[in-house]
């Protein structure tokens, strides 16, 4: 798993005077202190804060102006986080700001970790039980369907028609050469991914907090309604860069064990389309962690594929 931390963090310092006055005026405390905390791709501020009081609370905070696709999934992820069930396993929203320009979501802090990498096949096996009661809980969503976005997936069709052939031969051979397949598992997608499941939509272990007894799902913006299956797929295809067989596993978990082959080989393909395109067009401004993550992520999955087809 390359490094899974953006590069374009801010600090808490760096955030304006009155924009850090007003998070304040929400907790009702001074902030004392604040450490900028790892895992993620998103520009601007991730931070634990310690208020005067001894409190304690997690911002994530981003600027329209610097960073309007950041600050635009902030917006949907409070949409989604005001939304969730109680009995969801996921830090508790305390409250928003949105000034227009800077936009903030305060959580509860959780004195927690994220997954070993590689992975530890018992915390996998932990966050694998996680997303059945993740399916059970969210199924059917309790969010209206016009809240979450469309699922970030599929790309093959647009990166040919892009002229990217070249850049994805780059990346993976076998993708290149096998695009007209892909191309044909993306278009019979809909029918596979159709179904009644409020899922994360981007289940990675840098979007997961364990801690002794619990299994914390965070960053909710990409979330979107599905197939149950689609969160387990996504899990598994990056246990693979562990070492791991997702095959074997896949046979093993309850939302995947009874599937027909064409389901998940569909899933498989628009999941590393959707990353692959993204890595294939990345130009020289983009964030490298970033591109490093997607390429793995997205190769990993076509490996996947590959070896089923």
């Amino acid at each position: 798993m390359p490094r899974a931390t953006g590069g374009r963090r801010i600090t808490w310092a760096e955030v304006p005077a009155e924009v850090r006055a007003s998070i304040e005026k929400l907790l009702a405390g001074e902030v004392v202190s604040a450490t900028s905390q790892p895992g993620g791709f998103s520009e601007g501020v991730a931070a634990r804060l310690r208020l005067a009081d001894g409190r304690r609370a997690f911002v994530k905070a981003a600027s329209a102006l610097v960073a309007p696709g950041v600050a635009r999934f902030h917006r949907r992820e409070i949409e989604v986080s005001r939304r969730l069930p109680g009995e969801v396993p996921v830090p508790r929203l305390l409250d928003a700001y949105d000034d227009g320009t800077w936009v903030a979501l305060v959580f509860e802090d959780i004195e927690g970790r994220l997954p070993a990498q590689p992975w530890q096949r018992d915390e996998l096996d932990r966050v694998l039980a996680a997303t059945t009661t993740l399916a059970r809980v969210l199924t059917p969503s309790p969010i209206d369907p016009a809240t979450p976005a469309p699922p970030r997936l599929g790309g093959w069709l647009a990166l040919a028609g892009e002229g990217g052939a070249g850049r994805l031969a780059s990346l993976s051979k076998w993708g290149s050469d096998h695009l007209d397949e892909l191309i044909a598992l993306e278009e019979g997608a809909a029918s596979s991914l159709t179904g009644e499941t409020l899922l994360h939509g981007d289940l990675y272990p840098f979007n997961i907090l364990l801690t002794p007894e619990r299994v914390l799902v965070i960053d909710w913006p990409h979330a979107w309604i599905g197939a149950p299956h689609c969160d387990v797929l996504t899990l598994l295809s990056s246990a693979s860069l562990s070492g791991l067989h997702p095959q074997a596993l896949s046979e093993e978990h309850p939302l995947t064990r009874d599937l027909s082959p064409e389901p998940v080989n569909v899933f498989l393909a628009v999941h590393a389309g959707f990353l692959l395109r993204l890595a294939a067009n990345a130009g020289p401004g983009a964030d490298r962690h970033l591109v490093d993550m997607a390429t793995a992520l997205g190769t990993a999955s076509l490996h996947w594929l590959r070896q089923r087809l």
